[in-house]
């Protein structure tokens, strides 16, 4: 019985430490955690800003509309022109991309 004492706490921790970091989450990003000197695409889960509608570019194949993270913060995002269906009712939505001073570059948008 106490050879499987051992085992069973290991993995308890592994649970516990997969469980608590790794799992995927529904609270909002923060965009002060992207360094706008790096191109490098993260995913960040925000609010849609539907009262300023959706912009679609069809000359640069784009589409612009706002989001605000969870401090409030609105930004302007760039993303492609092929939006998922039902973006519209949409409460939060997963960006990936990289953030610029001015706007946030999507490469992909996901709905949640």
């Amino acid at each position: 019985m106490q050879k499987y004492i051992l085992p069973a706490l290991v993995l308890a921790v592994i649970a516990l430490v997969y469980f608590s970091y790794f799992s995927p989450t529904d609270e909002l990003g923060s965009f002060a955690s992207f360094d706008t000197n790096n191109n490098a695409s993260k995913e960040i889960i925000v609010k849609l800003v539907k009262e300023k509608g959706f912009e679609r570019d069809i000359a640069n194949n784009s589409t612009y509309f706002y989001v605000v993270d969870k401090s409030g913060k609105e930004v302007k995002v760039s993303a492609p022109s092929n939006m998922p269906p039902g973006i519209d009712d949409a409460k939060t939505i997963v960006l990936k991309g990289h953030l610029h001073a001015d706007y946030f570059h999507a490469s992909q948008v996901v709905l949640r």
